[in-house]
């Protein structure tokens, strides 16, 4: 046998062990090390596991493929792939295998992906003479067995990324979401850890499957056909509806891209692992973000253009550099009831169309910005009544009715076409810089005419992809924000093509500190909108300090979701340093390496971003509620343990006041020791700036 070690030092690796009989398995797999060899791994014979585990090898666990062709041909409900080619090049390794009798064939790939994470993904091809009904398709990969714990999320609208540990046992931990877009409650990322894993400690290897439609993730204790041990296999893919996919004769079906990161220092090792990803790819924002203003919660669906004037000139007049009309502007489109799918400019609402208020917020320098929800019709508008047929659906029945509204069947070309020419239409006649685009409904009960009446999920998903691409391509100076009723549709796969997302319809800032903690686990933080909202919040009922909701605002993509012209001169005032704060230091807050100390007071967190060269940090000590003693010393950990640093206070709030030493302190003596916690003030934030002194 050959072994093979993917992945360059430092990053996430695995040791592939060839065969002659049976798929490549993966002996190993973790953080690399020049110090540990394939040879290692031989001499000490760790139990492997294929990819695509396969009952055919003595597998007891869940089968990485399921599948059959029908009544008559039993045997392809099993399989057994022989290897046909292997190689293995410094991005990564591409396998080919095969069964004969089965009539398949897989295609394994295993690409090295720049920020240190491997991606993986099967593409299986029906090579018989009858069809294949396709189950289900995961890529698995082993974790070492001292990985005692697990990490993945759960949620709701308003509530997303809420955390959930457990220890893993023996048996399947499964999470599918069936939702249609990726989901508030979705898994996010699984995690697996030694014992205690935290924020800046611990061995962790995390996946993520890239995929905006329904999904699973899985984690698994298997024991091996011996009793001698068990192995722990973590992974995931689409999960495929009752009947979605058929492969013809010669058809093939390619998985989502599964993602694989270890990190030896956490989770924020971890996150920096997929922040670093982000930060590679072609659709990552360019330049600085600027500040944006959302009119939603201002306004609703009641628009009048003196009033929205009047809102721009006093977002100008603080530094606001984005101004975004949100839903109300086309069709019937004055209430949530009616006028989804038909995308062109209202004339009761705008008889001279968008151009006066586009016009309006150019000329005060800012960049103009427009909702959609492009994928939705209400009953209740010209598209519908007109094409009835034109919506995802089962056995001739309309789907329960979520939001007013249904899904538009997508993979209909006319019903594509429509939307794609409309859209056009719109973009083409005004000067656009950024789309809001929404998705505000489940996909429930969802068959489609295409497949005649199969479920619609997976070519739904792929039109979507298919729309977003077209529009791209023919608008490329366009920003795209992906939201699902706030943070429903956040994945890899969409990252490849928005700029931003909308990480909850939850404005209440108390509430977003947790949630914004934790989608930072996957995405980096300039592509997290963040707004300050009203003082009374539109979600909660709270009423929250304004300096606390900035202080929140400004570790995201910050923005501003409020009526500013019920603001008072102080409050714009205020809300003007902060905007000039985030002006001055978004360079760094968006390019930096996302720190959060594991605390043990519950309502004292410290979080920030360190520059890469560790010259700079910026840093939050936020108290969310009353604390039950003192506050807890503010360590600073991620700086360069040797530099010296001068800490300053930047943020204009007054509350708490707190000095800090004059003197230049070690980013040993920050991290292990700390600076004395501001004094006691629930809702209240402190953010300082480190700066490295040479």
């Amino acid at each position: 046998m050959t072994s093979h070690l993917i992945g360059t030092p430092g990053a996430t690796g695995m040791v592939l062990t060839e065969h002659h009989d049976r798929l490549p398995t993966v002996a190993w797999c973790g953080v690399a090390d020049p110090a540990l060899t394939a040879g290692d791994l031989a001499a000490l014979g760790p139990a492997g596991l294929s990819m695509l585990p396969e009952g055919s090898h003595v597998w007891y666990g869940r089968a990485g493929l399921s599948g059959h062709r029908g009544a008559g041909e039993p045997g392809a409900w099993s399989t057994r792939f022989t290897p046909a080619s292997l190689r293995v090049t410094a991005d990564g390794a591409t396998c080919e295998a095969s069964d004969k009798q089965a009539g398949l064939a897989l295609l394994t790939q295993v690409q090295v992906v720049p920020g240190g994470l491997l991606r993986i993904r099967h593409t299986l091809t029906n090579t018989g003479a009858t069809d294949y009904l396709l189950e289900a398709l995961d890529v698995v990969i082993p974790v070492p067995e001292h990985a005692a714990e697990s990490l993945d999320f759960t949620g709701r609208w308003a509530r997303e990324r809420i955390p959930q540990r457990r220890p893993i046992t023996d048996g399947l931990w499964l999470r599918e979401n069936r939702r249609g877009k990726t989901g508030h409650d979705a898994a996010t990322v699984l995690v697996a850890g030694t014992p205690g894993f935290a924020f800046g400690a611990g061995q962790v290897w995390g996946v993520h499957v890239a995929w905006s439609g329904n999904h699973r993730h899985r984690l698994e204790r298997v024991p091996l056909a011996d009793g001698s041990a068990s192995v722990t296999a973590i992974g995931g893919g689409e999960l495929l509806l009752p009947g979605e996919v058929t492969l013809s004769p010669g058809a093939s079906y390619a998985t989502p891209w599964v993602y694989l990161g270890a990190a030896d220092d956490g989770l924020d090792g971890l996150a920096a692992r997929f922040h670093d990803y982000l930060r590679s790819l072609p659709a990552h924002p360019q330049g600085e973000r600027p500040v944006t203003l959302n009119v939603w919660e201002a306004v609703y669906f009641d628009h009048r253009l003196p009033v929205l004037r009047e809102l721009a000139d006093r977002a100008a007049g603080i530094g606001v550099e984005r101004f975004v009309l949100d839903d109300g502007w086309f069709g019937g489109r004055r209430h949530d009831r009616a006028g989804l799918g038909d995308w062109t400019v209202a004339p009761d609402v705008w008889p001279d169309g968008l151009a006066p208020i586009c016009d309006h917020v150019h000329a005060l320098g800012m960049q103009f910005g427009l909702w959609f929800e492009p994928e939705m019709v209400n009953p209740d508008s010209e598209l519908f009544r007109a094409h009835p047929d034109w919506i995802l659906a089962t056995a001739g029945r309309r789907p329960p009715q979520e939001r007013h509204q249904q899904i538009l069947d997508l993979a209909q070309p006319q019903a594509y076409a429509h939307v794609l020419e409309q859209m056009t239409a719109v973009l083409s006649a005004h000067r656009i810089d950024y789309v809001k685009w929404d998705h505000n409904r489940d996909a429930v009960d969802a068959g489609s005419a295409v497949v005649d009446g199969r479920p619609g999920v997976h070519a739904q998903t792929a039109a979507f992809y298919r729309l977003l691409d077209n529009l791209q391509d023919r608008f490329p100076y366009v920003e795209w924000e992906s939201c699902a009723s706030g943070g429903g549709r956040i994945d890899l796969e969409v990252l490849q093509r928005a700029q931003r997302v909308w990480t909850s319809d939850q404005n209440d800032a108390l509430a977003r500190q947790a949630i914004q903690r934790w989608t930072t686990q996957l995405v980096a933080p300039e592509y997290l909108g963040a707004h300050v909202s009203a003082p009374r919040s539109h979600q909660s009922g709270r009423t929250l300090p304004l300096d606390f909701r900035a202080a929140t605002a400004l570790f995201g993509h910050f923005g501003i979701e409020w009526d500013l012209t019920a603001a008072t001169a102080a409050e714009l005032a205020t809300l003007g340093r902060w905007i000039e704060l985030y002006k001055t230091h978004r360079r760094l807050l968006h390019t930096g390496r996302t720190v959060r100390l594991d605390s043990a007071v519950t309502d004292a967190w410290v979080y920030g971003v360190v520059a890469p060269d560790r010259s700079s940090a910026v840093m939050a000590y936020v108290q969310l509620d009353e604390l039950p003693r003192e506050p807890p010393r503010f360590r600073i950990p991620g700086l360069s343990r040797t530099a010296r640093y001068r800490a300053e206070r930047i943020d204009p709030a007054t509350r708490p006041a707190y000095e800090l030493p004059s003197v230049l302190v070690s980013g040993a003596a920050l991290g292990d020791i700390g600076l004395a916690g501001p004094p006691p003030a629930p809702l209240s934030s402190v953010v300082v700036l480190l700066t490295a002194q040479h």
